[in-house]
């Protein structure tokens, strides 16, 4: 946990000089009063460590490759499908299972609720029912914060951005765990039954990431168990290609949408795609559909029938009413605009909130004591909302799974209990579609509002929750709101279904805030079964994003950045031609000799000042006149692993008779190396030589010192490096270029800044 005072000393410490010309940083970091956490957006964090998506072409890998057949390659590929299968199976059974615990826990809270208010409306004291439907979310609520905060902080929120990071190629701790998915599975139920604004679609993806990588290394390192299956898959390469498969998996178990999962995973995740891999995504993404459909038409009782796709389903808009003309389309770009700003003013809000989080609520048992708050104060403002709403509609011939009577007439319920009375995926459904006249336009208006800032103070709670859902009915809300305003202007014409803007508001309004435009798009249209509306979703969604880019980031990409994450996007800087790899890069540069001391390795792994994960290794000549040139690019985790089965010999010229290691021996101990101070070595062996020649890759990628930041740029995102060697002309090694390094230029609104880096 972070003292005020260890982060302004962290903040006065992290101006890393690479070379001089980067002084004017100093004045940039803001000065605070001492008594709160400085604002820590301009730096990045040097906790976070890169994945390798590049294979290590070591001696030990070239034979292992030689020795594969055709046949065996062809085994290969077939376990990679089944893994897909059970991708995709396993994510569509998680999520059934959270789905009916929802149903039938919020059915069971909402009719207990709902008995006590019935009771109490004749009587009087409708306090009571305040009081306890306040004190149900509430404790629900603390039960899934605490196990959060207690025990895997990584679990909270809707963990797109963290899976976003892991895709791009940074391992976040923690990410992909077997207890993660738990804390994720059980949270999101308790946060949704505790009637937060909060929906359980985004954490699905998490869940599906998850899954996605446990079932592809054939091994749970939680549990300790090793199948013995899948061992090929065991590295950074493969893992990934899976999580992408996984988090698409997870899309599509949600909304319903296969195909929007494999777009969602191009668009927002993978660094990294080819024909193959999108062809096994969309495998997953369709098995994971059809499980869920299959389980849940079995649980509703009518085992033939396929109909409900996904987690969240929008129901059919038919196409009789439901067209649009020509003169509607500048009505849904303005619309575009509305969501644009309206999501703008969401993320900025969010903003704020978080920066406050980070500084002031950064003990559990402080955010517990937050989550519960937020939970007692949504029922209340709920209850008040409902119990000052004078909106009556009729019961018969409406679809409400709870209507409260409250003090309207028999045979009437409270309208305004339907959007606040109900889990939030109903209340998008009944927004969508209850015909015309249902909701009072004062209603909508002040459900919009509330709702509003609820959800935005409800995102970045220490719950596992996504902000799909909350959009999504704050937009149909004041779509709908919107389409009942058009038709009082236009004297109730026909084309004015409110059912439709409400729609088009939703989508506006999740573009704004979340700013995805392909994956978004088809989503919507595959969830509501209807192409018709593909254009000018399409339109909404791209008027939102150019609106709402024009103010502040996406709300993903700003979580990401507030936690300091060394992401790379598509292309370097615009600006950043003038710098080359020279003032890029990190130096000095620790290397080690192709035949070295073991106990000059170990301290070189022990030294906590440079915790490198990239050692490059030169020819090791004794002689002057040569030079030492690059021979090859040994990691940490290897050297970890040679020391761990000591593979030395005593003397340099005595032949190489140790037992050779396989890369059988590397796979088993990834993906959680021991640390170097788990490993002993005594005096005696210190004295020995360790060559490194067949463990080393012997052809790591290297750029020339005058290589422009773009093009440095675009080689390690292309191939998804871990660590660059920059060289001069004689080959010796003058620099390194890692994820950190590229990630600290940013455009600002000044023209290119540079983050400095700090230890956190």
């Amino acid at each position: 946990q972070l003292t005020p005072s260890s982060f302004l000393r962290i903040g006065q410490l992290s101006n890393v000089d690479l070379n001089e010309d980067i002084r004017e940083l100093e004045t940039e970091l803001p000065r605070q009063h001492p008594n709160e956490i400085p604002h820590n957006e301009k730096l990045l964090s040097l906790k976070y460590e890169s994945l390798d998506y590049d294979n290590s072409e070591n001696q030990l890998f070239l034979e292992e490759e030689r020795r594969i057949n055709h046949t065996a390659f062809r085994t290969v590929e077939i376990k990679r499908w089944v893994i897909c299968a059970m991708i995709g199976i396993l994510t569509g059974l998680v999520a059934c299972f959270i789905d009916i615990v929802v149903e039938n826990l919020a059915g069971l809270k909402y009719r207990v609720v709902k008995g006590n208010i019935d009771k109490f409306t004749e009587k009087g004291g409708l306090s009571f029912s305040l009081l306890l439907w306040a004190t149900l979310n509430a404790s629900v609520v603390m039960v899934g914060s605490v196990i959060v905060a207690f025990i895997e902080p990584v679990a909270a929120g809707s963990g797109i951005p963290q899976i976003k990071c892991y895709l791009n190629g940074v391992k976040i701790p923690h990410v992909v765990r077997l207890k993660t998915l738990v804390i994720k599975v059980c949270g999101v139920i308790l946060s949704v039954v505790g009637g937060l604004a909060v929906g359980k679609e985004g954490p699905m993806i998490h869940s599906g990431a998850v899954i996605a990588a446990g079932i592809s290394q054939g091994r749970s390192t939680s549990l300790k168990r090793d199948f013995k299956i899948f061992e090929y898959f065991r590295r950074d390469t493969e893992k990934r290609d899976f999580v992408s498969a996984g988090a698409a998996a997870g899309v599509s178990a949600a909304f319903g949408a296969p195909v929007g999962g494999v777009l969602f995973s191009l668009e927002e995740g993978a660094s990294f795609w080819n024909q193959f891999l999108t062809w096994r995504i969309f495998f997953a993404s369709m098995i994971s559909t059809f499980t869920l459909n299959s389980v849940l038409s079995v649980y509703h009782g009518n085992a033939w029938d396929l109909s409900s796709p996904g987690l969240i389903n929008f129901g059919r808009f038919d196409n009789e009413k439901m067209g649009y003309t020509i003169q509607e389309i500048p009505i849904f770009i303005f619309m575009g605009v509305v969501g644009g700003i309206l999501g703008a003013l969401f993320n900025a809000l969010n903003y704020w909130l978080t920066m406050f989080r980070i500084r002031y609520i950064h003990r559990p048992c402080l955010q517990v004591v937050e989550a519960m708050l937020v939970a007692a104060v949504t029922a209340t403002v709920g209850f008040v909302m409902i119990y000052c709403s004078r909106d009556c509609q009729p019961i018969q011939g409406s679809s409400v799974a709870y209507p409260l009577q409250l003090f309207c007439a028999d045979g009437e319920y409270n309208s305004m209990a339907t959007a606040f009375f109900n889990t939030p995926e109903k209340s998008v459904v009944n927004l969508f579609h209850d015909p015309p006249g249902s909701y009072n336009p004062m209603t909508l208006g002040m459900f919009t509002v509330m709702y509003f800032f609820l959800a935005c103070w409800t995102y970045g709670l220490t719950v596992s929750a996504g902000v799909f859902i909350p959009s999504l009915l704050i937009g149909a809300a004041w779509g709908r709101l919107f389409g009942i305003s058009l038709s009082y202007l236009t004297k109730g014409s026909i084309w004015a279904d409110p059912g439709k803007y409400a729609l088009m508001g939703a989508a506006a309004q999740l573009g704004g805030i979340v700013r995805m435009t392909l994956s978004l798009t088809v989503i919507m249209m595959e969830a509501t079964g209807n192409v018709t509306y593909g254009f000018p979703i399409m339109l909404v969604l791209m008027t939102a994003k150019i609106v709402g880019d024009y103010f502040v980031e996406g709300l993903y990409d700003m979580h990401i950045q507030l936690q300091s994450v060394p992401f790379l996007h598509w292309e370097a800087p615009v600006t950043s031609h003038s710098l080359t790899a020279r003032e890029v890069m990190s130096t000095p540069v620790t290397c080690l000799r192709r035949i070295e001391r073991v106990g000059t390795v170990v301290d070189i792994l022990s030294d906590t000042s440079s915790n490198h994960n990239g050692f490059p290794v030169v020819e090791s000549n004794p002689d002057a006149t040569q030079v030492a040139g690059l021979r090859g690019l040994i990691l940490r985790s290897q050297l970890i692993v040679l020391l761990k089965h000591k593979v030395f010999v005593e003397r340099a010229n005595l032949s190489l008779v140790q037992r050779r290691l396989k890369l059988k021996d590397f796979r088993d101990a990834y993906p959680r190396f021991p640390p170097i101070q788990s490993i002993h070595v005594s005096q005696d062996e210190r004295e020995c030589m360790i060559d490194l020649s067949e463990f080393m890759n012997p052809s790591p990628y290297t750029v020339p010192q005058e290589a422009s930041l773009p093009r440095v740029f675009k080689l390690f995102r292309a191939l998804g490096l871990r660590h660059l060697v920059v060289v001069d002309n004689r080959n010796e090694v003058v620099g390194m270029v890692t994820r950190k390094d590229l990630a600290r230029y940013r455009l600002g609104k000044e023209g290119l800044e540079e983050l400095s880096l700090a230890q956190t």
